[in-house]
């Protein structure tokens, strides 16, 4: 974590907003994930892939760290082709894939591509006869959401799979979602992907040795969750996750769990007032680019850190200096949603004061609503070795909201 001392030498005029992503602790991190993940097995280490829906910024900084990137779209490929990642390093999933999206990612040529449909693997096997490329293909699981298939449509496509040999099916995807925090859950659903991926390979005699999961282990993002140790679901969950490595070529697929503790988003405030008995602070950022999950329009109280603007610089407030009120964060935008936290104890904010949330690495970059009244993108940094570097500059969204015809 940047510390407090360090970050009051970073802001500057016009910084704000802006968003900064901590080189050093994502690659730390990413080493902790991968170095325990890697002890499963001794025969087939476990792979470590980094979702780059979670921040795209990041992919260039885990690229000599992480084994795999997934990538959901042809934007994200794009995004992996801009910086040269290797096609051995790429895991090209989706719901959506047409078969224009799938010729480019078998050309790439990338590692593996997933089905998450009938209508999918039929386009697969299209397109890798049509271009005479043998293309390894995993097929998705559905976890009884609008992704990945039944087991049912799995077994249909494992019986003809003879009738496409350029598309070689080589294992199983399955992701369940994100902060689940039962870790009996997760061990009872590996006990059974186990038992399913073995009764397909007994089943319908296929050598299946690839199998990609995604824990979707929790993150704590607000005052009062534990932050002792990060680390610890996935450490809770390592036997489980040893017991099925034993039996394929496991690759744990991470976004949120990896990237959410080196981000930090930066606002101004611009205004201050009181109404009708409440202190309203205004901030030149707002839901259009910050978006925790389960925030729920400001209840929750993320990791704020409050520094004061001063004839030197700027300073930071310590939680036990001075009288505090209840103070009402908000952005920029004009709706009433626009609340990034409710009600705070703070020192009175001042106009130039800068607030710093902590632990938004994850997703709140690409979720939230940019474009809605038009407003800036936020700045881009990245801070390594005790510095500042722009990869992205301001973005004027009023560009995409015009028209160009």
């Amino acid at each position: 974590m940047i510390d407090d001392s360090k970050l009051a030498g970073l802001i500057g005029p016009e910084l704000t907003p802006a968003y900064i992503f901590d080189v050093e602790e994502a690659v730390s991190r990413a080493e902790s994930i991968k170095g325990s993940i890697r002890e499963c097995s001794e025969e087939y280490p476990p792979g470590l892939c980094f979702s780059v829906k979670a921040n795209p910024f990041l992919v260039p900084v885990l690229k000599d760290t992480v084994d795999y990137f997934e990538v959901c779209s042809p934007g994200e490929l794009a995004i992996c082709r801009h910086h040269e990642i290797p096609g051995e390093k790429i895991i090209y999933s989706g719901v959506q894939k047409e078969s224009e999206d799938i010729e480019d990612a078998v050309l790439y040529p990338v590692s593996v591509i997933t089905a998450e449909s009938v209508r999918q693997y039929e386009l697969i096997c299209q397109v890798t006869t049509l271009l005479q490329k043998r293309t390894e293909v995993i097929l998705r699981l559905s976890s009884k959401s609008q992704f990945g298939m039944s087991l049912e449509d799995i077994g249909a496509i494992l019986q003809v799979r003879g009738r496409h040999p350029d598309a070689v099916i080589s294992g199983i995807h399955y992701f369940a979602g994100t902060q689940r925090e039962k870790l009996k859950h997760r061990e009872e659903e590996l006990k059974e992907l186990k038992e399913t991926f073995l009764f397909l390979r007994r089943q319908y005699d296929i050598p299946l040795r690839r199998f990609e999961y995604g824990p979707g282990l929790p993150y704590p993002y607000f005052q009062g969750d534990d932050f002792s140790d990060t680390l610890r679901p996935l450490k809770e969950l390592l036997p489980a996750l040893t017991d099925i490595a034993g039996e394929c070529i496991l690759t744990v697929e991470m976004g949120r769990f990896l990237a959410s503790s080196c981000g930090y988003y930066l606002t101004s405030v611009c205004d201050v007032k009181s109404s009708f008995g409440r202190n309203w602070c205004i901030v030149d950022g707002g839901i259009h680019h910050l978006n925790y999950l389960g925030q729920m329009m400001g209840m929750k109280l993320p990791v704020l850190r409050h520094f004061h603007r001063s004839e030197n610089g700027f300073d930071s407030v310590h939680p036990g200096d001075g009288p505090k009120q209840s103070w009402a964060l908000c952005g920029s935008l004009c709706t009433t949603n626009d609340v990034l936290i409710r009600s705070i104890d703070l020192q009175k904010p001042a106009h130039g004061d800068v607030f710093v949330f902590c632990h938004c690495g994850a997703y709140s970059v690409t979720e939230a609503i940019a474009l809605f009244l038009s407003r800036d993108m936020p700045k881009i940094f990245l801070y390594q070795e005790g510095e500042l570097r722009l990869i992205r500059d301001k973005v004027e969204s009023w560009r995409m909201n015009c028209w160009h015809v």
